[in-house]
């Protein structure tokens, strides 16, 4: 298996469609919705860029998420009902990603830095058996998705955050402190000219880019300014 590059391409519009609100805490068996979105990311790491087809064994997911076969099975089935992939495209073991196209309509996710040997580290973390692990996992795509690479930062307000995810507002810090533990997530204090208290939050995946910081890009950037934010400090 090739090696892991520091980020891969990841189909973005499905997300700024509202496409996480589907996975919901809810129904028999809630954490199918976890499992669906820890399967998805080690198929998007080992996606090839030019045509998004992705081949991956039961073994090989088992191992990059650390997940039961019956659970990764289950996962996989939701990605196909809600068109994310397409299975058996190409053989056995083959994903297609729906909706791939290198030329528009993707973002930067994560990826080799996520890993220790064949596993993803905060994968190992999660036990499917509470909501915040769900909630911390839409986060963590939604903000991949909004990150505005001039900047390497997702200039989103709490208000943003449910209409993209479907996430009530008092939930929204649970799963960013989830995130923060296992840095998946650096929280950024921007200057902005729309809150009162002078500051709000941005979201970091620190590990793209990981040079690319505020201590580096500069607190008085004008580049700043376009923030539509009202959020207090700490929320």
């Amino acid at each position: 298996m090739a090696k892991l590059l520091p980020w891969v391409i990841m189909p973005s519009e499905w997300i700024r469609n509202g496409g996480l609100k589907k996975f919901k805490w809810a129904g028999e068996s809630p954490s199918d919705n976890t499992a669906a979105l820890m399967t998805l990311a080690p198929i998007l790491h080992r996606a090839d860029r030019e045509t998004g087809l992705a081949k991956l064994t039961y073994d090989d997911l088992q191992l990059a998420t650390t997940l039961s076969r019956s659970k990764i099975s289950a996962g996989l089935e939701m990605l196909e009902h809600r068109k994310l992939i397409e299975r058996g495209h190409d053989g056995r073991s083959t994903f297609l990603l729906s909706d791939f196209n290198p030329s528009f309509g993707w973002a930067k996710l994560p990826a080799r830095d996520l890993y220790r040997d064949k596993t993803v580290m905060f994968f190992e973390e999660l036990k499917l058996r509470s909501r915040v692990e769900l909630e911390a996992l839409k986060l963590w795509y939604f903000f991949a998705a909004r990150r505005d690479n001039d900047v390497n930062l997702a200039k989103v307000t709490y208000d943003h955050i449910t209409d993209g995810t479907g996430i009530r507002r008092e939930r929204i810090k649970g799963g960013l402190s989830l995130l923060a533990a296992n840095a998946m997530v650096h929280v950024e204090r921007i200057p902005s000219r729309h809150s009162e208290y002078g500051v709000a939050n941005a979201y970091r995946l620190p590990q793209i880019d990981p040079s690319r910081h505020m201590g580096s890009v500069g607190r008085g950037m004008s580049i700043f300014d376009d923030f539509d934010f009202v959020e207090a400090p700490g929320l």
